[in-house]
């Protein structure tokens, strides 16, 4: 499913391009894709904006500095590298609370077994587009293989 996630976050929603979801269907089925993996990655994508535009979490936990404990369940799916990343991009002012929750809901709404430090960075990028951020200047950044190091 991840892989469907980016194609469609590549080639359609990060150039705010909104076709009709069965011609989309149609085109990821043609493509190879299995009908219900694009169906679970269209459920994603679906989750994904609701989280952005609504108001779970209310304005002002945005500007919270309270340190971020992981429960157990999301311990399995983040590891450590993927807990520093989202704390380095929180202290650096990338993500603020509201958006790290939201990559965390993003990560354990994934199908997949495994979530890699890969899966979570692009996982960060879509989360940064969906609340209107501008990301560009992070994209080099969060796709290359260099771990964030902290001086």
């Amino acid at each position: 499913m991840f892989d469907i996630l980016v194609y469609l976050f590549e080639n359609y929603f990060e150039a705010e391009i909104h076709p009709d979801h069965g011609k989309l269907a149609r085109e990821l089925s043609a493509a190879g894709f299995d009908t219900d993996e694009i169906s679970r990655a269209f459920d994603w994508f679906t989750g994904l904006e609701q989280l952005s535009a609504s108001t779970v979490y209310p304005e002002a936990f945005a500007a919270s500095a309270a340190t971020r404990c992981y429960a157990p369940q999301e311990q399995q799916r983040l590891d450590h590298q993927a807990q520093g990343l989202l704390t380095f991009l929180e202290m650096s002012g990338i993500l603020n609370p509201i958006q790290r929750e939201c990559v965390i809901d993003r990560v354990l709404a994934l199908a997949e077994a495994d979530v890699s430090l890969e899966h979570v960075k692009w996982i960060v990028l879509m989360v940064l587009w969906s609340h209107g951020q501008d990301y560009v200047f992070m994209e080099d950044f969060l796709t290359s293989d260099d771990a964030p190091r902290l001086h």
